[in-house]
């Protein structure tokens, strides 16, 4: 339970760090394109604005008139060409006084690729056009070289990736180290809380073995009346939830190599198998166990005849009248499955996830009259877990199943 406990809150904490990551480095990455794409379709809307340049002939430079940054080295440092096309969509002019990358032949066919787009603006590889239309019915294309700014956004990105997965890697590592100390009050919290079950349990013994012996001898000696009846049930009652909580502790603690041992599921399911079947024919229902054979596996042999006591004995008391109980042991790849269904019409689907509570009773009445406590699906639960398998409950059609998966390497 401690390393399946570990396991979530580094989980959970590196699912948060993960999550918020790539949200901030998506926002910056997008930020970043957006900023530089927005920058360079202004340059483009002033080119056409001006006919052609950054500023007219002749005046002079005035930084404050542009509503983005520009210097005296902008206009020598921007590479672009203009072209003018006819209404017909063929090129009228070129313009490549401010571009040496390309010649005409290369102008032309750019010109065709983003004519046949038929955008507005747009990236054509690593350039960014513009088309403005103009009065007579042709168009002005400008096309601005955007390499470099296009370089420096991905640069960014990637070292943004780069410090993300860093980043990532540096939590994790230390999430392996402090993780213990970070879950060390629940581990002590929990530690008591079995140390004081298994204290409470020794010390309740006692008086309940006296008030036992005592109501033995108030019935030798006043023979016997509903109350005595009733004061030792009680006394049975109470000392049955003690075991079952102490084996509750016990069952949720984490497997000793010195108890761990080779044994025979299939041989385990068929002795309660047949065990059950007498108790569920003198209650009217019919059990059927469908049981793989040579099925073994490696644990603490007691605890599977304790699951296998709990599901069964679950599935006859609850079962409906005549039903019929299957119990099913199967492997599935290399994993155990056993599976115990029983038809049990009236349950509520949205409280089968709080069956594994502890004292958890959908029926209260239903269960007092069958002798349930609501710890028998808990230790259940906790034995399953301690071989590190998974436990689930389903209902369908009025039947619910108890399925517990178990890895045969455990």
């Amino acid at each position: 339970m401690i390393r399946s406990l570990r396991r979530k809150f580094i989980l959970i904490a590196m699912i948060s760090l993960v999550g918020t990551m790539i949200v901030l480095c998506t926002a910056i990455g997008v930020g970043n394109y957006c900023i530089t794409t927005n920058r360079v379709d202004r340059a483009i809307a002033l080119l056409h604005q001006n006919g052609g340049t950054f500023h007219p002939p002749g005046s002079r430079f005035d930084p404050s008139r542009f509503d983005f940054q520009i210097t005296p080295e902008t206009p020598f440092e921007t590479r672009y060409f203009i072209v003018e096309l006819t209404p017909q969509k063929e090129i009228k002019s070129v313009r490549l006084d401010h571009i040496a990358a390309l010649d005409r032949r290369a102008v032309v066919d750019t010109i065709d690729q983003i004519v046949d787009t038929g955008a507005a603006r747009g990236y054509m590889d690593h350039y960014r056009f513009g088309v403005f239309p103009d009065k007579n019915g042709g168009s002005t294309i400008i096309v601005l070289d955007c390499f470099l700014q296009l370089q420096s956004a991905n640069n960014t990105l990637r070292i943004t990736a780069a410090i993300f997965l860093i980043c990532v890697l540096i939590v994790f590592v230390l999430l392996l180290f402090l993780s213990k100390r970070a879950i060390r009050p629940f581990v002590d919290n929990l530690e008591r809380q079995r140390q004081f079950i298994t204290d409470a349990s020794h010390e309740l013994k006692t008086p309940l073995a006296i008030l036992s012996a005592d109501m033995g001898l108030l019935e030798d000696t006043y023979g016997t009346d509903k109350w005595l009846e009733s004061a030792k049930a009680q006394i049975v009652r109470l000392d049955k939830l003690i075991k079952n909580l102490v084996e509750l502790a016990r069952t949720e603690e984490a497997v000793k190599e010195d108890a761990v041992e080779y044994f025979s599921v299939s041989e385990i399911a068929q002795a309660n198998a047949d065990a059950f079947q007498m108790l569920a024919e003198a209650d009217g229902k019919v059990l059927t166990a469908e049981i793989a054979e040579g099925i073994n596996l490696k644990g603490v042999q007691d605890n599977f005849f304790r699951l296998f006591s709990i599901l069964l004995d679950n599935a006859v008391k609850y079962c409906d009248p005549a039903g019929t109980i299957r119990l099913r042991v199967l492997m599935r790849g290399r994993n155990i499955h056993i599976s115990v269904s029983n038809p049990c019409t009236g349950l509520d689907p949205a409280q089968l996830s709080r069956y594994f509570d502890r004292f958890y009773r959908a029926d209260s009445s239903r269960a007092r009259s069958t002798g349930g406590y609501g710890i028998g699906l808990s230790t259940a639960k906790a034995i399953v877990t301690r071989h590190k398998g998974r436990i689930s409950n389903h209902y369908a059609d009025g039947i619910i199943t108890f399925t517990a998966v178990i890895p045969q390497g455990c």
